[in-house]
């Protein structure tokens, strides 16, 4: 049976004392680091429309918070 990453924080890494954990999580990142491994999947990737909504809604918020008839200096 294989354990869940959230299996083993919750039940080995939790308990260890921080530096330990910090030099585990070292551990991992350089392991990873030199294995090539993609860990970045396709679908966490942002589309051309993702983008596009993205940057109306950051528009249309900087025209509320900033509309033109105020002077900003």
């Amino acid at each position: 049976m294989t354990a869940t990453a959230q299996e083993v924080f919750t039940e080995t890494v939790r308990a260890l004392p921080p530096s330990e954990q910090f030099r585990l999580a070292a551990l991992i990142l350089q392991e990873l680091a030199q294995s090539e491994v993609v860990v970045v999947e396709r679908s966490d990737t942002w589309s051309e429309q993702d983008q596009s909504d993205l940057t109306a809604v950051a528009l249309q918020y900087a025209a509320k918070l900033y509309p033109e008839e105020e002077d900003l200096v």
